[in-house]
């Protein structure tokens, strides 16, 4: 049995183990070193975004997986590039068929590499819609409400908040509320 394979350079999404993204990629890159790869496969990318956690009241930028137990890898796709990055540790396969690697559309490559260099990081606001909270800060400090809307581009949240009888909707930053414990 002949395996076709494209051996234009192109990007494939590899398949790995939970938590091994970063193990997975350099791997990969010691062994294009190694056995003198370089020539065929050029690039391996653990896909990150940029987002704004809040956590304690306090603000932190941090990098998020954009696809967790998956890395880009950019080659040209023979038997010898196919068995190298197959037998990397760490590695469960290429997505794809069975018998082939499916190489990523370029426009979702673009849509991807888009992301990753996205240049306002989005808030990761660690609450839920219907969750209860106490406001701490602003004109309804000592308030308690519920969170109807969450905002994660601009890091707000909408709280419904019970005056002289009626909910009223106010918006807040997500630095104005803590959870009621």
């Amino acid at each position: 049995m002949t395996k076709r394979y494209d051996s234009s350079k192109q990007w494939y999404v590899i398949h790995t183990y939970a938590g091994y993204e970063e193990k997975v990629a350099e791997n990969i890159r010691q062994r294009i070193k190694g056995v003198d790869m370089a020539d065929k496969i050029f690039d391996v990318i653990v896909p990150k975004e940029k987002m704004i956690e809040i956590k304690n009241g306090k603000r932190k930028v941090v990098e998020k997986k954009i696809f967790q137990s998956y890395v880009l890898v950019q080659l040209k796709l023979t038997e010898d590039t196919w068995y190298i990055i197959r037998n990397t540790p760490g590695v469960t396969g290429f997505v794809g068929t069975s018998t082939t690697p499916t190489p990523v559309s370029e426009m979702e490559i673009k849509k991807i590499f888009k992301r990753m260099g996205a240049k306002d990081p989005a808030h990761d606001i660690a609450y839920q819609v219907g969750e209860v909270v106490n406001i701490i800060d602003g004109p309804f400090k000592g308030f308690d409400g519920s969170i109807s809307e969450i905002d994660n581009q601009k890091g707000k949240v909408k709280v419904m908040v019970s005056m002289f009888g009626r909910d009223t909707s106010v918006e807040l930053d997500a630095l104005q509320v803590k959870k009621v414990v």
